[in-house]
């Protein structure tokens, strides 16, 4: 079971984010599930969509890499990475048509082929950095001396 629920995490990044399939959503995702993106909270398909369609606004040429996946019973830790194209303004801030890179970990519960919850945490300071060509935050920078 923890090598299917692997796949179906991986699978969940490569036809929603890589295949900008939307209607992945609905056919992976139940609709109960909770999804936990740092202090914001979305139910199910329907409260997913919005975040879906506010960061397919605002990036283009998105690729999601898999980079590790943990599970154990019915949880999968999923550590990855996204390059994109800053192409839009669905964060409230002009298009910049840059490339960024970000990290994230997603850990979900899978029940019946399903995801039934989520927790996920990505460098969205990072984005942001990158974004507006600011300097790295000093928690990145390496002592030096």
């Amino acid at each position: 079971m923890s090598e299917a629920n692997k796949a179906l995490a991986i699978r969940w990044f490569e036809e929603v984010w890589n295949k900008h399939r939307r209607e992945a959503i609905a056919e992976m995702l139940t609709p109960d599930a909770p999804i936990y993106d740092g202090d914001r909270v979305s139910i199910g398909p329907e409260g997913f969509y919005p975040f879906f369609d506010r960061i397919s606004t605002t990036f283009s040429e998105m690729r999601v890499t898999p980079h590790a996946a943990i599970a154990e019973g019915d949880m999968v830790c999923l550590r990855w990475s996204c390059a994109m194209r800053h192409t839009g303004d669905g964060l409230g801030m002009p298009a910049t048509n840059k490339r960024v890179e970000i990290t994230g970990i997603s850990v979900v519960r899978v029940k019946d082929g399903r995801l039934t919850a989520g927790w996920q945490n990505w460098d969205m300071l990072g984005l942001l950095q990158q974004i507006n060509s600011a300097p790295a935050a000093a928690t990145y920078i390496a002592a030096t001396g």
